[in-house]
């Protein structure tokens, strides 16, 4: 996990001078000042934080996805992983907040790692990795290069979209039992293809994202506006086989991180196309995340809502970042003042040293306290780079509002 040499020796010097500001701070607090004096101490934490993320040595291949912290071991993966995506992407987010062009730099030199994943076509998670890397990069710099990879990378989508069942295929493992897998999260990669229609001026990939969103709508939700997350359709006729999970609890629980992906989703599918019924499913579906009686008093939640040990399991920080940034974009169309103080709230909470990782790890990571996959007690209670790409993101949005 160690990656200091010669060439770190000014941040960490920088380090160690917000180090010692913490220590000052912390002891000139007053009981009139104690609020900006508790600010002051979480923005210099964040600033080693963001630090340590630009810091990390650019590795071909090799991208930093979570911290075990027992071991202190970085889990590398490679530009195929669905995550891969998310760590150019805090660095571009990071050069949007602090206008420090050391992240835009970097940034570059990472996203650069994820241009092979173009033809991808064994994925459906090109979004993830394709727009939150090289989408992130276009708003920022405009490079055509850049623009020509996401055209490229949205027809490798469209080439999952099945027409008879209305939607982009999930995953391809497990083919024995799942004909035809359609997970909630896909809502978010559909945000690749209606980008791809807005810069092209080809309707093809709007026309696709909206066919898919659409049979998510009808089929992957719940009475009580909870989310099924997978859903697994015929081929031939389009017909629905089967509602199960693969990530939350069981087949009828309701797993965090998939009712922060449906919000999400469908406020996105509503910015790009106005169809109110796609908010009128994210309000229902924040509804029930935002009144759920097992949700925590600090708004992290479980990670999962049904989950028989509550309280006694660990809480997923990335549901609750995904959730904050989809409650600001939501609450900009709605004026619906619910979304802003939760996410307002959320945000509160994750800004604490309960959340945010202690300045002496060394790890290029801000959050603490995210599951990846409960089911297989996978990357369980620890930092994971998209719980952090989106609470940047959450920090941009609020900003903005």
């Amino acid at each position: 996990m160690k990656y200091n040499n010669k060439k770190n020796n000014l941040s960490f010097a920088i380090q160690m001078f917000l180090l010692v500001s913490i220590c000052l701070t912390s002891c000139k607090k007053t009981s009139d000042h104690t609020s900006e004096n508790d600010s002051i101490t979480i923005d210099s934490l964040l600033t080693i934080r963001y630090q340590n993320i630009v810091n990390y040595p650019v590795k071909n291949d090799s991208f930093p996805r979570s911290l075990d912290l027992i071991s202190n071991k970085i889990r590398l993966v490679s530009s195929n992983d669905w995550t891969s995506g998310f760590f150019p992407g805090n660095l571009w987010q990071l050069y949007k907040l602090t206008n420090n062009t050391i992240y835009r730099d970097k940034a570059a030199e990472w996203t650069a790692l994820m241009e092979n994943q173009k033809f991808n076509a064994g994925t459906h998670d090109m979004g993830f990795k394709m727009y939150c890397s090289f989408g992130e990069g276009y708003e920022v710099t405009k490079n055509q290069n850049y623009k020509d990879v996401l055209i490229t990378s949205a027809n490798t989508l469209i080439s999952r979209f099945n027409k008879n069942v209305g939607s982009i295929r999930s995953w391809d493992f497990n083919k024995d039992i799942w004909e035809f897998p359609v997970i909630i999260d896909n809502m978010m990669n559909l945000e690749l293809l209606f980008e791809a229609t807005k810069i092209s001026g080809d309707s093809i990939y709007h026309k696709i994202a909206v066919r898919h969103a659409n049979t998510t709508l009808k089929n992957q939700f719940r009475e009580n506006n909870s989310v099924n997350h997978v859903v697994v359709y015929d081929t031939i006729n389009g017909s629905v086989k089967m509602k199960v999970t693969h990530q939350g609890f069981n087949d009828y629980s309701s797993w965090a991180r998939g009712q922060s992906w449906a919000i999400y989703g469908f406020t996105m599918a509503y910015r790009y196309t106005k169809d109110t019924t796609y908010l009128a499913q994210a309000e229902a579906t924040a509804k029930f995340f935002i009144e759920h009686p097992n949700l925590p008093e600090d708004r992290i939640p479980y990670w999962d809502f049904n989950h028989p040990n509550i309280p006694n399991v660990p809480r997923d920080a990335s549901a609750s970042s995904i959730m904050a940034s989809a409650l600001f974009e939501l609450y900009a169309f709605t004026n619906n003042k619910t979304y802003l103080n939760f996410a307002n709230a959320v945000l509160s909470n994750l800004k604490t040293t309960e959340y945010i990782l202690d300045a002496d790890i060394e790890a290029p990571f801000i959050l603490n306290h995210s599951t990846g996959n409960g089911p297989k007690n996978d990357e369980m209670d620890v930092p994971i780079n998209y719980a952090d790409y989106y609470f940047l993101e959450a920090l941009l949005r609020k900003k903005d509002i």
